[in-house]
């Protein structure tokens, strides 16, 4: 019979590079890694050089505070670290780094070199992992003091330096081929370091960074403010397409850039969410953003965004995941409603609150006469439409002043109407009805083109949400309970959210060890396929702390009722009656898109109208 194998302690090497094996999976990681200890120290600029994708080589150097020759050894040793002390430090963590084995476990499976000069050293220091020998897994005997300070005093050499820090990270993974056989291409390398610098160069709008691959420069980023960064690094059309988003609430602040459904991915890409600057992915988070694009986006699209959250760092414990991309919140249902409010407020900002300050097109003289054309062909009249012109001089003012008719019924196009002290309306005003289906307006910046079902609809599903959400929702119950089998976790999310589930409108109780009595439930859902709707919610509830399951779905039932209560399309309009379809677009909640997230509102320029016929060219 084999013998048993005994338990026996690793060697320190050994536990680095295991250790090395959650932190450092590629080079992107420790670029990540090490930026991040150039910006707890508070640099301003940081410049970043890859050779081959930075498996060759990775060096950082910044201009921040520096470290003394005594802690250079201490740098590439094993928890240690100069950013907590305590187990208070550590649960008010508000520094990037705090585990103090980055770079010791860097050092375990690459060539490390630390050059760093305090400001005010006559010189800087130097200290190479390899010139430790056996010492390069961090384990530091201390023969010369309790703290081991001088025990690795031999490997300083002076160097010459500028204040700041240099760090190499040379041929990585050099004695752990299996490991570097996992790493892809070059340039697959590359990207993922990019990427990586992109992240942290966002939520760092005051510290400059440089990027060069093989000796080429790449990337360039200059010290500036938020919203310059983020056009920067996202681009000039999320930028357009975007609301600003800053509000408040007690510790916590929500900052930064929602995009428009129009701007929508095919991918999760331009999603960039911050917590205390710190580049997170979190479920609960993605999830409350989502929830907020719920009513307005389209199918399977992803929304693009840039959030940044601040709070007390006592309330976040970012010490769950050694590469710290995940957090946990004391709080979980209050930063969920806190985020989801603050993101569905600023999409549904209405048009005449979001209006730009365009100027006015100054269109040139007219140098042709134009007829109005007749329809081909005659539309059955309807029922009058359920809006009402809210200014029809307004209109009227605009329409004798735009067209100057003569006898013969042709009329040239005059310049718009001298704007009123509140500026003109944002869809302009109407002008004509396309084959029944489109309402085209003339706007200052150019042409408007309106979806009018896609409209209607939204303004009805506004309306009907806005009346409902009123007063609490009406509930029914049931006649006969419904009985349904239940597993031990839905069992155990009723016990654990009996309290939240009569505010959804639902009377749940345990009727067995595996059964679940369901008494009341909101009388707008009666109809649907209650176990179906009641195992999704409690689904819900078990994974987020705030459940809107019982919302969406009203929410479907609701933008039925309005899509079939909306003006159809090939319906004839009279112009008082476009006229109001777009003031009341203007005033509506979430206007730009349907119920379904499909646009309801084309803007052209006059710019892209000259594109279109080559004026100017």
């Amino acid at each position: 019979m084999a013998s048993l194998p005994r338990i026996h302690p690793l060697p320190d090497l050994l536990i680095s590079q295991i250790a090395a094996g959650e932190v450092v999976e590629r080079p992107a990681s420790v670029l990540k890694e090490l930026v991040e200890n150039s910006l707890d120290a508070g640099a301003s600029r940081i410049d970043v050089a890859l050779e081959e994708g930075g498996v060759r080589l990775l060096r950082i150097s910044d201009d921040g505070c520096g470290m003394a020759p005594e802690d250079l050894p201490l740098a590439l040793a094993r928890h240690a670290t100069s950013k907590i002390a305590s187990l208070e430090d550590l649960e008010r963590v508000g520094s990037y780094g705090f585990r103090g084995e980055a770079l010791a476990s860097i050092a375990s499976v690459a060539r490390v070199t630390i050059t760093s000069r305090t400001v005010g050293a006559p010189h800087g220091y130097r200290i190479q992992s390899s010139a430790l020998g056996a010492d390069l897994a961090g384990h530091l005997p201390l023969s010369e003091g309790e703290d081991g300070r001088g025990s690795l005093s031999r490997h300083v050499a002076p160097a010459a330096i500028a204040a700041g820090t240099v760090i190499e990270v040379a041929d990585l993974y050099f004695n752990t081929p299996a490991r570097r056989k996992f790493l892809k291409t070059e340039a697959t390398e590359f990207a993922h370091c990019d990427e990586a610098l992109r992240r942290m160069a966002l939520a760092n709008p005051g510290v400059a960074f440089s990027l060069s691959h093989n000796g080429t420069p790449r990337r360039r980023y200059n010290q500036g403010d938020q919203q310059r960064r983020t056009q920067e690094l996202l681009g000039d059309d999320f930028f357009g397409h975007v609301r600003a988003i800053d509000v408040s609430a007690g510790p916590l602040r929500l900052t930064g850039y929602a995009a428009l459904p129009a701007y929508s991915r095919a991918s999760r890409d331009d999603q960039f969410f911050y917590v205390n600057g710190r580049f997170v992915r979190d479920k609960l988070l993605s999830h409350a953003v989502r929830e907020a694009y719920a009513d307005v986006l389209h199918g399977a699209r992803h929304p693009a965004y840039a959030l940044f959250l601040e709070m007390d760092p006592a309330g976040v414990d970012v010490n769950v995941h050694p590469a710290k991309t995940e957090v946990r919140f004391r709080d979980g249902r209050g930063i969920h409603q806190f985020v989801f409010h603050a993101v569905q407020r600023a999409l549904a900002v209405p048009l005449h609150a979001a209006a730009s300050d365009a100027q006015p097109y100054a269109a040139g003289p007219a140098t042709a006469n134009y007829r109005q054309p007749q329809a081909p062909f005659a539309l059955a009249r309807q029922g009058e439409l359920a809006v009402r012109e809210q200014s029809p001089a307004a209109y009227l003012d605009f329409a004798r002043n735009a067209f100057s008719a003569s006898a013969t019924g042709e009329y040239l196009p005059q310049p718009l109407p001298e704007a009123s002290p509140n500026g003109p309306p944002p869809l302009g005003y109407a002008i004509a009805q396309l084959h029944g289906v489109y309402v085209l307006a003339q706007n200052s910046a150019g042409l408007v083109v309106v979806d009018m079902h896609a409209a209607h609809e939204r303004i009805l599903y506004e309306r009907i949400k806005t009346q409902l959400d009123a007063g609490p929702p009406p509930t029914q119950p049931l006649l006969v309970p419904l009985l349904m089998n239940a597993s031990s976790a839905e069992m155990a999310t009723v016990a654990d959210h009996g309290d939240t589930l009569p505010l959804l409108g639902f009377d749940i109780a345990a009727a067995g060890p595996q059964e679940l009595a369901v008494r009341t439930v909101p009388a707008l859902l009666a109809a649907g396929d209650l176990p179906a709707l009641i195992r999704a919610l409690l689904a819900d509830l078990r994974e987020f702390p705030a459940s809107r399951v019982i919302e969406a779905r009203r929410n479907e039932l609701l933008a039925t009722m309005a899509c079939h209560g909306a003006v159809r399309a090939h319906r004839l309009l009279t112009l008082p009656e476009m006229n109001a379809l777009l003031r009341d677009m203007e005033a509506t909640d979430r206007a730009d898109q349907c119920n379904h997230g499909r646009p309801t509102w084309v803007q052209l320029s006059m710019n892209d109208l000259d594109k279109l016929f080559m004026r100017g060219q």
